[in-house]
């Protein structure tokens, strides 16, 4: 009995205490003066509003008509293309779902596009662009205008006007078309992209879905993206809503200049997911500049074909960094090779730029002016020299490059040699038959790989040419076994071959391949 007092007299004592404690919290919290959250000044996101007044009138939607043979409708891909068909685009569902709530769009999307139920014999597809000068000047992307048969601009104001190429750069995937209007129409600016940072806000317009004048708005995500577009990657990745459609609309900051031209969209379904890319305004520039006065690109060109320095190639070559673009041939009369550059050198800078990475010097040799004499600082066999370079033009040098030939050494005396896990054999006319290797193309070739070997480990295949080995022209197969050798007794732990991949001349590359045991 007592136990059970006891028990009671004990509770009774926590629910005293607990009340006590409460009328303490109570008394606080009432001594405690209540914080107004309205009276805290908070951060707001700035409004865009007036911005896109001012910008809407400038950015155009640019219809096209073509050849559309069966009127097939344009695959899925992860780069943003006009399209007739936004297959799947977030949040909508199959557009062929009949219980899709947005069916309705798509139906008329889709008549818009190949002409409602009539014959499919012209394909009609959309996209963006922006006007940069009053008198009708406007940019828009390569593919957005590729094989256009004719062109519709239509302004925010619904204003239609016929629009004409000018020029187009695949490069680049830029163009320029022009329209006649009645009177000047609104412009806007290119800005210095140079200046932007990560995480600075821009604000995409442009026709997704054929939507026209639709304002979207995210942060620059990254800058400098290489994503195999073409030879001067150097896109702005953004989050601002990109989709089909935005193809060729500007990327503004928030002062109003235009950043970059909107140009792609990785994405599984066709729909923004977050990740567009834009091509940077001054790499744009300049590329309109010429579209404009020439109606074509007038660009730099080096004659060389180049590579990245990979680590072993710079361990083979006993560099200190993987900086530098890597010259693996050299196109025959042309200003690399009137300069006395050489396979095997690496470019490290040129007209005063540093080339800091292979994907640089394309760039910066295309934006050099043509028939300038340019500065050079290359590595060669660990040593610095200076050269300089008559720059010529590009699409002169496209023309040269298939006709050219490198100058090698006579063959020796056939022979055959296995090392590195391949069997070399120096070159005859039996093999040169055999294998299709190109008739002035000298060397030893690869006619056997081993499957677990150093050779197969980088993917050297029967009918591979080399050209050089350790830095030295090859005569014959004897040769590589020499200079494996020398290489082996110099401590080095890998050797570098110039390969012509399949017996192509056009298709050189140095390869390090490791000296195991």
């Amino acid at each position: 009995m007592s136990g059970k007092i006891g028990t009671v007299r004990s509770l009774a004592l926590a629910a005293a205490i607990g009340m006590l404690s409460a009328a303490a919290v109570q008394a606080q919290t009432a001594a405690q003066p209540a914080q107004d959250l309205t009276a805290t000044p908070l951060q707001e996101l700035p409004s865009v509003a007036d911005l896109a007044d001012r910008l809407l009138p400038a950015v155009v939607e640019i219809t096209i008509e073509s050849g559309g043979g069966d009127g097939a409708d344009t695959p899925d891909s992860q780069q943003d293309t006009p399209d007739t068909t936004p297959e799947n685009s977030p949040g909508s569902g199959n557009p062929d779902d009949p219980n899709n709530p947005f069916k309705d769009f798509f139906d008329e999307f889709l008549k818009r596009g190949q002409g409602g139920d009539q014959p499919k014999q012209k394909m009609t597809s959309m996209g963006s662009g922006f006007v940069v000068d009053a008198s009708g000047v406007i940019v828009t992307n390569n593919h957005v205008v590729e094989g256009a048969e004719s062109i519709e601009v239509h302004f925010h104001d619904d204003t239609i006007l016929k629009g004409e190429l000018v020029g187009r750069d695949p490069k680049t995937d830029l163009a320029v078309i022009r329209v006649k209007p009645k009177k000047p129409l609104p412009t806007v600016a290119f800005g210095d992209s140079d200046k932007l940072r990560v995480g600075e806000w821009v604000m995409a317009i442009g026709n997704p879905f054929g939507l026209g004048g639709s304002v979207s708005l995210g942060i620059v995500s990254a800058r400098n993206r290489d994503i195999n577009a073409g030879p001067y990657d150097d896109f702005i990745q953004t989050d601002a809503a990109i989709n089909k459609g935005n193809s060729g609309g500007p990327l503004f900051n928030l002062k109003g200049q235009v950043m970059g031209i909107n140009t792609a969209i990785f994405s599984p379904s066709g729909g923004s997911v977050g990740i567009g890319f834009s091509v940077p305004s001054n790499t744009a520039k300049n590329v309109i500049s010429q579209l404009i006065q020439y109606g074509e690109t007038r660009r730099g060109w080096l004659g060389v074909k180049i590579q990245a320095v990979t680590d072993e190639i710079a361990e083979s070559l006993a560099l200190g960094n993987t900086q530098g673009a890597l010259v693996a041939d050299i196109t025959a009369g042309g200003p690399a090779e009137k300069a006395g550059l050489q396979p095997g050198d690496i470019i490290v800078e040129f007209n005063g730029r540093p080339v800091t990475a292979m994907r640089d010097l394309p760039k910066i040799v295309a934006e050099t002016p043509i028939g300038e004499k340019a500065p050079l600082k290359v590595l060669r066999k660990g040593k610095e020299v200076a050269l300089t370079a008559e720059v010529g033009r590009l699409e002169d040098g496209e023309k040269m490059a298939d006709a050219s030939g490198a100058k090698k050494p006579q063959p020796a005396a056939p022979a055959v040699v296995t090392v590195l896990g391949m069997t070399v054999t120096s070159i005859t006319d039996e093999l040169r038959t055999k294998f299709g290797i190109d008739k002035d193309l000298k060397g030893a070739v690869i006619t056997e790989v081993a499957k677990d070997g150093p050779a197969a480990d980088k993917r050297l295949e029967p009918g591979d040419v080399i050209t050089e080995a350790g830095e030295q022209d090859v005569l014959g197969a004897a040769d590589i076994s020499a200079r494996v050798g020398d290489a082996k007794k110099a401590g080095k732990s890998s050797i570098l071959l110039l390969i012509a991949k399949g017996g192509k001349s056009g298709e050189m590359r140095f390869i390090a391949v490791k000296l195991k045991e």
